[in-house]
């Protein structure tokens, strides 16, 4: 079976991996020169299952305006005269209701979970992948006085789901980062949540799409994707600016830019992109930086470092296609990691990136069957990514290799919006 996939970053790279391993002929097709050059390119660099919530929950239409409202809020919306920002907007706020909450959350966690089981099968197996990774998990600390409040509302959702946490006193969260006595914020206590991982994404995608290399994929880099040719019934080709592509099955995963190619095909996909940034900055003082991943809950970023560098990431815009760096949107991120590691980097040398998170309305991807037999899904992760990367593809892999997936996968498909 000759199988093309659409995109390579960490998740059809991912998918790539998988279908080879299950003895599928590869042909991964990709725009940019190499791999994990568009959203997996600069994350947070967390693989984090244990935060894979959506963003609609219940507190978010009454502090939607908040948040507008606050020049350092997480949230900016640029209206569009875009149809599909209007609708997904909608569809966002209609999952807000605690039933809709509980169901994506299960959903999502579910994935997450199968996800991490990959990542652990991977060490056992005794593939060493070099992406700055570590196993240390993310510490939550308390920098104002409703954060305490807020990480018991959050702990009690993980014990709910059997998740592994733990309070700390403030003497306890500075044994993990010690960085952080020099903060110009007060530090209250904290939480920490041990089964999450950070690292790399880029290195990973470059490192995982070297070792589907080995077993056979071709990578064509370069190539621009036209559109997807169908006889009514079945994908018959794809063409790119270098010609005619012809396979057996069709995996797509294209993050945010999926819907433009299925909609002249008759399928909707409610992917829209929210724009995040980042900033990585050298480490200056070893001791003084980060020591594995935080999540900053004033700004909503997580602090992550990455070897020699400090990462930041965060913020959700809704501005259509568009990748401008908007300098307020960056100097909150500085502000973030500077406040709480101010000798920690070089902040002279600061590099600003921004991606676009291809984000659903319920927050849980898109991956399986559509109404074309042989034109599968794996797309709309959202800032999962790279923590459900491994799972979404071994899945996806399963499917349009005839196999059974591992586990559920009722509500994971494009079926939920079509019913």
């Amino acid at each position: 079976m000759h199988v093309i996939v659409l995109g390579s970053g960490v998740v059809g790279t991912a998918t790539a991996y998988y279908l080879a391993r299950q003895g599928a002929r590869v042909t991964v097709l990709e725009r940019q020169p190499g791999a994990g050059l568009e959203t997996s390119f600069a994350n947070a660099g967390e693989i984090s299952p244990t935060f894979s919530s959506p963003w609609a929950d219940p507190s978010v239409p009454g502090q939607a305006l908040q948040w507008l409202l606050d020049r350092n809020g997480p949230l900016r919306v640029y209206p569009q005269l875009d149809w599909y920002q209007w609708r997904w907007l909608w569809q966002m706020l209609k999952n807000c209701r605690q039933d809709a909450y509980d169901r994506n959350k299960r959903r999502m966690l579910a994935l997450a979970m199968y996800s991490r089981e990959q990542f652990v099968a991977f060490r056992a197996q005794g593939i060493t992948l070099d992406y700055d990774g570590q196993q240390r998990g993310t510490l939550l600390p308390f920098l104002q006085p409703q954060d305490a409040a807020k990480a018991q509302r959050d702990a009690d959702v993980l014990a709910q789901y059997q998740l592994p946490f733990r309070m700390l006193q403030r003497d306890e969260v500075l044994a993990i980062e010690p960085g952080l006595q020099h903060s110009s914020s007060p530090l209250l206590g904290g939480m920490h949540l041990p089964l999450d991982e950070t690292g790399d994404c880029f290195k990973f995608t470059t490192e995982l799409a070297a070792m589907a290399g080995t077993l056979g994929v071709d990578f064509r880099f370069g190539v621009q994707i036209r559109r997807l040719l169908s006889d009514g019934k079945q994908i018959t080709a794809i063409d790119t600016d270098q010609g005619m592509l012809h396979g057996d099955a069709y995996v797509l995963a294209l993050g945010s830019y999926s819907p433009l190619l299925t909609r002249p095909l008759g399928i909707d996909l409610p992917v829209y992109p929210v724009k995040g940034y980042s900033l990585t900055v050298p480490v200056a003082d070893a001791a003084a930086a980060p020591q594995s991943t935080l999540l900053d809950g004033r700004y909503r970023t997580g602090i992550t470092r990455l070897g020699n560098r400090i990462r930041a990431a965060g913020t959700a815009e809704l501005s259509g296609y568009n990748q401008t760096l908007r300098p307020g949107r960056l100097a909150t991120l500085r502000q973030s990691v500077q406040s709480l590691f101010p000798h920690g980097g070089d902040y002279r040398a600061i590099e600003y990136w921004s991606g676009l998170r291809p984000m659903t309305p319920d927050s849980t991807p898109l991956i399986g069957p559509t109404r074309y037999p042989n034109l599968w899904l794996n797309t709309g992760h959202g800032t999962l990514g790279w923590t459900m990367s491994l799972g979404t593809g071994k899945l996806v892999a399963d499917w349009v290799c005839g196999g059974t997936p591992e586990i559920a996968t009722d509500g994971l498909t494009l079926a939920r919006y079509t019913r």
